[in-house]
């Protein structure tokens, strides 16, 4: 029995502590959102490496490299049948278009990719992702990565993860503010895991919804979740980082002139990605899906990507004709940052690659663009390094370093998040050695990059976002004064020695629903209402027993030059209809009452109203997106 009881105990203690302390709350609900995305990113990559080794390693024959941390699958290649890739990816493109024009047709107009489609729900849908939504853009996803599509993993996790996170918020009907919150707890989870990056992971996923901000009430839950995804990951596949590398540092100043300039190269790659990425889906796909259809568009899409793959490779040393273009290319990242790429055949690359996903993610197959876009930042930034190299060999000593500080650089100008990339990268290098570099090169990017955004649905500020449209009437109400809105005027106050029979006169006689209590002294001590008296007020044996100190809850009070958001914060917390306006100068001195229904009502108006000049606003097309 004792240690029954003591469950007991803890287990009440727990839920007191869930239901009274947000932040342990937060806690608990980051662990739950990260255990569920940490295994649907162990099963989402599980099934994309075995369908790229199936598919081009043991049918095509393709071999092409894989990072150190992530070959989980072996064995010789099978014979060399380049041709198989275009039937693949063009049966995959066929197939997800008829899946989305069947089940998911409001996905075809998502945004960018599984990435953007999340930003877009946060925004612009109540923060709810569609579990049908997410798991036909995560199947589809795999079989786009592995039949050779140019696309990243990243995008769809962080859909998927972003589902997980919605249909929890669903199951216990939380609050739509509090389902914005789990759905980026959810993405966070989602490629902390597959980044083996949890910090990384999680400031990415709560910075990237903005041009301007980051969404500030999600850290604590978002870094919860990606630590325990992470960790889930990792128990899996270990702990070895995606790339394994040498240890890079910084320790020439004369080196920054070099990363100044690799932040200019990137910028510069940067708009000619987004800008081939929206000419080859607004200008050719676009016009497709219209006279064909979307499944024959994207079958197209799959068939074009299919040949540029095996039309586009890569002799590798060994003699192997790789795919270069194919799937993430993380493993090309390694060989290059280990100096096995030569800078010729990275400019090969990086157009190759560019044009590669644009084809794949602007016909509509399904994917992320995070990986290839660190794929061409990474190589725009070895270039830099391999001139610096050549031409200053006493100052640019390790050409290698450039590539990882160009993936971050690049990602910070094309997506308006610099720190979440840049704590992936000191992770991906376990160290702090190119912090100084990074923090350089990425905020040059984030002002050369200001007026272009790989992700269609980002918004300047919170400001911009229709998801905080509630926001900003805290900064009406606050415009507002309880002296314009209480009524002043006797009000009825009792004495703690008044009886529960005067009470009950009392309240016969007087239209109040909350009575303030005063002591002998004169002192303010309590509230009393309505509601709490009226299952005592029919026992008219206990009419002379009790007495308004039995009663009474704690004292509330507000002053005429508090200002309406004051006052809506202790109806609120009180739930009285009524709360008593005392003077200035003291607290006990009450000088009339302010209604709740009258607060309540003012907040509702300042609501409509600014609602009202953001779909006026809205019905402008927003300056800056991706379609330049």
């Amino acid at each position: 029995m004792g240690l029954i009881n003591q469950f007991f105990n803890y287990w009440r203690d727990f839920a007191k502590s869930y239901s009274t302390v947000a932040p342990f709350r937060w806690l608990v609900i980051g662990v739950l959102v990260g255990t569920l995305s940490g295994l649907v990113a162990v099963g989402f990559f599980w099934l994309v490496e075995a369908g790229k080794f199936i598919l081009q390693h043991h049918l095509a024959g393709i071999v092409s490299p894989e990072p150190a941390g992530e070959g989980i699958f072996h064995g010789p290649a099978g014979e060399f049948r380049p041709w198989l890739i275009p039937v693949f990816t063009t049966g995959t493109g066929l197939l997800t278009g008829w899946l989305i024009n069947k089940y998911i047709p409001e996905a075809i107009t998502g945004g960018t990719d599984g990435t953007d489609a999340t930003i877009n729900a946060f925004h612009n849908q109540g923060g709810i992702v569609r579990a049908r939504v997410a798991i036909i853009r995560g199947l589809t996803s795999i079989l786009t990565i592995a039949s050779g599509g140019s696309a990243g993993r990243e995008g769809p996790i962080t859909q998927m993860g972003a589902g997980v996170g919605t249909w929890l918020a669903t199951k216990f009907a939380f609050s739509a503010k509090e389902r914005r919150l789990l759905l980026l707890s959810g993405a966070a989870g989602g490629l902390g895991a597959i980044f083996r990056a949890p910090l990384g992971g999680a400031l990415t996923a709560v910075e990237v919804i903005y041009r301007e901000d980051f969404e500030a009430e999600a850290i604590l839950p978002s870094v919860m979740s990606s630590v325990v995804s992470y960790s889930i990951f990792t128990f899996f596949y270990g702990t070895e980082p995606i790339f394994s590398i040498p240890r890079f540092s910084f320790s020439d100043p004369r080196e920054l002139i070099f990363y100044t300039l690799l932040a200019f190269v990137c910028a510069a790659a940067g708009w000619m990605y987004i800008r081939t990425f929206t000419i080859i889906k607004y200008n050719i796909f676009y016009p497709l899906r219209e006279k064909l259809g979307i499944i024959w568009s994207m079958g197209i899409g799959g068939l074009a990507m299919g040949l540029l793959g095996i039309l586009y490779p890569y002799t590798a040393s060994d003699g192997f004709i790789t795919g270069g273009l194919l799937s993430g290319g993380y493993g090309w990242l390694e060989l290059a940052i280990l100096g096995q790429i030569p800078a010729l055949a990275m400019c090969y690359m990086i157009v190759g690659k560019t044009v590669a996903t644009s084809i794949t993610i602007g016909s509509g197959m399904s994917g992320g663009m995070f990986a290839p876009a660190l794929f061409v930042g990474g190589l725009s930034g070895g270039l830099v390094g391999k001139m610096g190299n050549h031409f200053f060999p006493d100052i640019v000593t390790q050409p290698g370093a450039y590539i990882l500080v160009g993936m971050a650089a690049f990602f910070a100008g094309v997506a308006n998040a610099p720190i979440g990339p840049l704590i992936m990268v000191t992770e991906l290098t376990q160290g702090y050695g190119l912090l100084a570099p990074l923090m350089l090169a990425s905020a040059l990017c984030l002002v050369l990059g200001r007026n272009f955004s790989l992700y269609e649905h980002q918004v300047e500020n919170k400001f911009d976002s229709p998801a905080h449209a509630e926001d900003a009437t805290i900064n009406v109400l606050e415009q507002m004064h309880v002296t314009d809105f209480y009524n002043p005027g006797e009000v009825v106050v009792l004495q703690e020695s008044t009886t529960l029979k005067e009470l009950t006169n009392v309240i016969a006689s007087s239209d109040q629903l909350n009575f303030p209590v005063k002591r002998a002294d004169g002192w303010y001590a309590g509230m009393i209402s309505i509601n709490n008296v009226r299952n005592w007020m029919f026992e008219e044996g206990l009419h002379d027993l009790i007495v308004v100190r039995d009663l009474m809850s704690r004292p509330v009070y507000v002053r005429p030059d508090y200002d309406l958001y004051q006052a809506l914060l202790r109806f609120v917390n009180t739930d009285y209809a009524q709360i008593p306006v005392v003077s200035q100068t003291d607290t006990s001195d009450i000088i009339g009452l302010i209604n709740r229904d009258d607060v309540f009502q003012a907040y509702a108006e300042a609501i409509a109203e600014v609602k009202g000049e953001d779909s006026e606003e809205t019905a402008i097309p927003p300056e800056g997106s991706a379609a330049l």
